[in-house]
């Protein structure tokens, strides 16, 4: 399948192109690996930061801020419900209108209290009781991310999160972009740290004199806050993480019905991520790859982020199957951060799809919609961490606690058998507590 602008004259790119039916075993594995991330050098790069901020606290994010960002701050912090903003009525609406459709899909995940009388007497609950603190990592760099800070901060409100702070770089004059702050008000967010990279990270991780300590990371980033999440989880400052992450990544699964001018668009949006964005097309043999190929270069060349596009279709394949179950099976194997399911009546192969991170079905749904506004989250699992990882939701903010209740009958049903299994242990403590109330309840 080729690549390139004519127009332009560019060098032409090729998304190599995969027989199912024709591949070995081993070749077929080699089409589900990822690129390999060496972590080890990385390491080395992010723990001296780490060490700092542990040290200095916020006089290492200041330096680490100039240094990798060339932006001098007085303060590292600052409250955006104190913090006037002028955001223009257009963004402001579209903003609205995502934030609206996000507070809906996850206020309606919020879990009812469960309780089971497992035996009679003995009460079994379940309630869900939010993580007190957490931290944010919304990227900066080339671009703010609006739609990044609204699948952190809205979850976390539901949830009831007592501590919520969103880290951000900040832009050269020192200021957070004022949609940011927006959100960030509209979402009751406490603190906002001017910071990105591990130093952020770190700042949230183990706390400063200005940013609180939380308990639990979340957000996207480049492969250094990938790696400075990594290594404090595994740390002294006692946190989790949301998930492990790679590059950017979309599995499109196309039949004959499929519009060529649509898949090409969804393979491009998603390329135009980064050159190590992961783009994979599935499509049966009625698919035209012809026209397929003629729309990725009409639209390939009105790109302003072209040769970045480029590069990542250049280290991206399509796969030609015999049938839609063929798709979704290669599709499980690969378990992809975003699956497009581009196919005649997509809603009934629902069934067949175990392994992806947020799933976009027929022709009208777009990953764009997932990524901004549908109302689903877009921080999903990548690089095959679909198979055993959700995307970020509401219970990601959340843990449950179990608690149990017993009266005179429970204690009598249920208390010979905790003797025997404590005997069988050797626990005689265990025992003894049991023992000792059923001879007071006699």
């Amino acid at each position: 399948m080729l690549l390139g602008g004519s127009a332009s004259n560019q060098e032409v790119n090729m998304m190599k192109t995969y027989n199912y039916s024709e591949l070995s075993q081993e070749e077929s594995n080699k089409l589900l690996k990822r690129p390999k991330i060496d972590f080890s050098s990385i390491f080395q790069t992010v723990q001296p930061i780490l060490d700092a901020v542990e040290k200095n606290g916020d006089e290492a994010v200041r330096k680490f801020t100039e240094q990798f960002d060339g932006v001098k701050l007085d303060s590292v912090v600052i409250n955006p419900q104190e913090t006037e903003v002028t955001v223009d009525e257009e963004t402001k609406e579209a903003i609205d209108v995502a934030f609206d459709n996000i507070f809906r899909f996850h206020k309606a995940q919020y879990p009812e209290p469960m309780e089971v009388e497992t035996m009679p007497g003995v009460r079994c609950m379940k309630v869900t009781r939010p993580i007190e603190r957490v931290g944010l990592y919304v990227p900066g760099g080339t671009a703010i991310l609006p739609s990044t800070a609204m699948m952190l901060s809205i979850p976390a409100m539901i949830a009831g999160c007592t501590t919520k702070v969103l880290a951000t770089p900040p832009r050269k004059d020192g200021t957070v972009a004022p949609e940011i702050i927006y959100i960030a008000q509209k979402a009751g967010i406490d603190t906002i740290l001017l910071a990105g990279g591990a130093q952020a990270v770190a700042a949230m991780a183990l706390g400063t004199d200005s940013v609180p300590k939380v308990d639990k990371i979340f957000g996207p980033g480049n492969q250094y806050v990938t790696a400075a999440k990594m290594i404090l989880q595994n740390s002294e400052a006692q946190i989790s993480i949301d998930m492990p992450a790679g590059p950017s990544e979309v599995l499109v699964v196309a039949d004959g019905e499929a519009n060529p001018a649509f898949v090409a668009a969804d393979l491009l949006s998603q390329a135009e991520h980064g050159k190590d964005s992961q783009v994979v097309l599935v499509a049966t043999a009625e698919f035209n790859l012809e026209v397929l190929n003629t729309e990725l270069e009409v639209q390939l060349d009105a790109l302003p982020r072209k040769e970045m596009a480029a590069k990542a279709l250049d280290n991206s394949f399509t796969l030609v199957v015999d049938s839609l179950e063929e798709a979704f099976s290669f599709s499980n194997q690969y378990a992809p951060e975003h699956l497009i399911v581009n196919v005649e009546e997509a809603e009934s192969y629902t069934d067949l799809i175990i392994n992806a991170g947020s799933v976009f079905l027929g022709q009208l749904t777009p990953e764009s919609v997932g990524d901004y506004a549908s109302g689903t989250n877009h921080t999903l699992p990548t690089y095959g961490y679909a198979r055993m990882y959700s995307g970020v939701n509401l219970a990601a903010f959340q843990k449950s606690v179990t608690m149990q209740s017993l009266n005179e009958e429970g204690l009598k049903n249920i208390g010979p058998a905790v003797e025997k299994l404590a005997d069988l242990e050797e626990l005689q403590a265990h025992k003894n507590a049991v023992s000792l109330r059923l001879r007071n309840i006699e």
